[in-house]
């Protein structure tokens, strides 16, 4: 660990706040066609794992005909914990401690929730009363909210977890992710730390 490292973990530590236990980051599909790029991506994951017990990656897709590919190497990615990964076309909910979503977009997400449940309805199975947030979360594919959720390159989030990321801290940092190195997650945990959380309040 390097001496500016070594002195924002102190910082984080001397903050006595907790979390976050839920880390999730928002990168492209062009960031990965950097050099260096994967392996950067194992290297977040074990960042985060010294501070948190679950990881989600979301990876924004313009172009769908990418998906296969970036599937195929994302399941082989180099990595300490279970990881499950979702594209467009899956509705299964991920439970693994990291998670990773390809072009999964929260309207899609979101109104394929809301389908299941019309559905339900339709069938009896459910009436329109008994619905509440937890009906709708057991239908998302990633339905952990993130405690804090880190985006680079930009000041945007794309179309990523719409109702899981609704109290969720945001960090937007201008490092490209080809630049993106431990001390940049290290500002986005001490930022996250030195933040009241008001969840909605």
């Amino acid at each position: 660990m390097g001496l500016y490292e070594g002195y924002l973990t102190y910082r984080i530590r001397r903050t006595g706040a907790e979390g976050p236990d839920h880390v999730a980051l928002v990168i492209t599909e062009r960031d990965l066609l950097e050099d260096g790029a994967y392996e950067t991506l194992t290297d977040f994951i074990a960042w985060a794992l010294e501070y948190a017990s679950q990881i989600t990656v979301y990876v924004s897709v313009l172009d769908r005909a990418a998906v296969p590919t970036l599937r195929r190497d994302l399941e082989s990615l180099d990595a300490p914990r279970a990881v499950a990964v979702r594209g467009p076309e899956d509705d299964a909910p991920a439970d693994a401690p990291i998670r990773i979503g390809i072009g999964l977009g929260g309207k899609h997400e979101f109104t394929n929730a809301v389908r299941t449940l019309a559905e339900s309805v339709e069938a009896g199975d459910l009436s329109p009363d008994e619905i509440d947030a937890e009906d709708v979360e057991g239908h998302l594919v990633f339905p952990a909210e993130p405690d804090l959720v880190i985006k680079t390159g930009a000041e945007r989030l794309s179309d990523f977890m719409i109702w899981q990321s609704v109290y969720s801290e945001l960090y937007f940092t201008d490092v490209n992710w080809r630049d993106f190195r431990k001390r940049d997650f290290l500002r986005a945990v001490r930022e996250y730390r030195n933040r009241s959380r008001r969840f909605g309040r």
